[in-house]
């Protein structure tokens, strides 16, 4: 079955970096696009980066510039290279997607990992 692990999450000082993980299973990322997403309690969740099967990648102009993800097929591993961070980006980190979910079309993916705590605070 599809399995998806976030780590890399933590606490970091405005201006510093992280570098989230998502480790996959079920699936293979060379067939299926991928997002990551973030959510506050309370707020929307947010796309925050997708890359397609092909390796296309897109981004929020929130986060354009900052955040870039990549993938290693041979690892199953998405990355969320993250830089510059702001307190705004204090979120929940999910990786997630599903055999129907495309980048392009803004849908809601059937799987979800569990999640990592990105906190940005001086």
């Amino acid at each position: 079955q599809v399995q998806l692990v976030e780590s890399g999450g933590g606490s970091v000082q405005p201006g510093g970096s992280l570098t989230l993980s998502c480790v996959t299973s079920g699936f293979t990322l060379d067939m299926w696009d991928i997002g990551w997403f973030r959510q506050v309690p309370g707020k929307e969740r947010e796309g925050v980066s997708c890359i397609s099967a092909d390796g296309t990648t897109y981004y929020p102009d929130s986060v354009k510039g900052r955040f870039t993800i990549s993938k290693d097929n041979a690892k199953n591993t998405v990355y969320l290279q993250m830089n510059s961070l702001k307190p705004e980006d204090t979120a929940a980190y999910y990786c997630a997607t599903d055999i129907n979910y495309y980048c392009l079309d803004n849908s809601h993916p059937d799987y979800w990992g569990q999640g990592t705590q990105v906190t940005v605070s001086s």
